[in-house]
């Protein structure tokens, strides 16, 4: 084969499995994502349990100051 024949058998293969090369990269990447936004989500409710932010003190303080 001639040089300028697989220049176009590459070019043509290139075209026609973008899209699969697209499916491989975004699958994963959108998986991770989700992933790693359930675990973060999880884990700020776990800290806030543990250690709460003090919310309940300041609004009984601010119904004790009105009264």
């Amino acid at each position: 084969m001639n040089s300028t024949m697989k220049l176009f058998v590459l070019l043509s293969c290139v075209i026609l499995l973008q899209g699969c090369v697209h499916k491989l990269v975004t699958v994963p990447v959108k998986v991770a994502y989700k992933t790693t936004k359930g675990v973060v989500k999880g884990t700020a409710v776990v800290v806030g349990a543990v250690i709460p932010d003090g919310e309940e003190d300041a609004q009984n303080e601010d119904q004790d100051e009105q009264d």
